[in-house]
C-alpha cells in the first residue's frame, strides 16, 4: 500500500515536472476595454501615477499601503514605489515611455511576493468615436513559475485585476 502511494506521488510531481519544461520562457497577459470618451481625457488618468490610486484594482487590496513617488511628476520618468500586504506585495513601476493620448509604456520591478522585472503596455485608440483601451504585460517566465503555473494560471491570475482596473477606469472616464 505504501510503495502504491510512494509510486503515485513520485508519477505526479513527475507530471508537473515535465508539463513545466512544456511552457514558454514568456509569459503575456492582455484585456481590453471599450471607453465612451476621447482619448485625451483617459491619458491623463494613466499617465500621473498619483491617480491610478482612483481606477487601479491593487490600490483596493490594501489601503494602507506605503507608497512613494518620485522622479517626473508625470509621464516619461514618473515612478511609484510600494509597499504593502501580502496581496501587492513590494515593488515599484517606472513610465518609460508616454506618448499624448495613445500609449504608456511601464517598468514594473516586484521584490515581494517573489522577484520580477516585467513590461507592462497600455495603448489607446480610437474607435468608432470611443477609445479602445488595451492593457498588456509581458515577463520571464522561469521554471519554478512555470511548475506554479500548474496550480495558478498567471493570465487568469493578473487578468481579472485588469479586468477590475479597467472597468472603474471606464466609470471614471465616461463620468467626466
Amino acid at each position: 500500500m505504501l510503495k502504491n502511494l510512494f509510486f503515485t506521488i513520485v508519477v505526479f510531481v513527475a507530471t508537473i515536472l515535465i508539463y513545466a519544461s512544456t511552457k514558454p520562457d514568456t509569459f503575456h497577459v492582455e484585456r481590453s476595454a471599450t471607453i465612451q470618451s476621447p482619448a485625451e481625457k483617459i491619458f491623463p488618468l494613466l499617465n500621473d501615477l498619483r491617480r491610478w490610486q482612483k481606477w487601479s484594482a491593487w490600490e483596493k487590496y490594501d489601503p494602507n499601503m506605503k507608497k512613494v513617488f518620485s522622479g517626473a511628476e508625470q509621464g516619461k520618468g514618473a515612478r511609484y514605489a510600494w509597499e504593502g500586504n501580502n496581496k501587492v506585495g513590494i515593488g515599484s513601476m517606472e513610465i518609460i515611455e508616454s506618448i499624448p493620448s495613445e500609449k504608456i509604456t511601464i517598468k514594473l520591478t516586484f521584490s515581494k511576493p517573489f522577484a520580477a522585472e516585467n513590461i507592462a503596455t497600455l495603448s489607446l485608440s480610437n474607435f468608432k468615436g470611443d477609445t479602445q483601451i488595451i492593457w498588456s504585460m509581458d515577463g520571464d517566465s522561469p521554471y519554478i513559475s512555470k511548475v506554479f503555473g500548474f496550480f495558478l494560471d498567471m493570465d487568469d491570475m493578473i487578468g481579472k485585476d485588469f479586468e477590475r482596473s479597467l472597468a472603474s477606469l471606464k466609470t471614471i472616464a465616461e463620468a467626466k
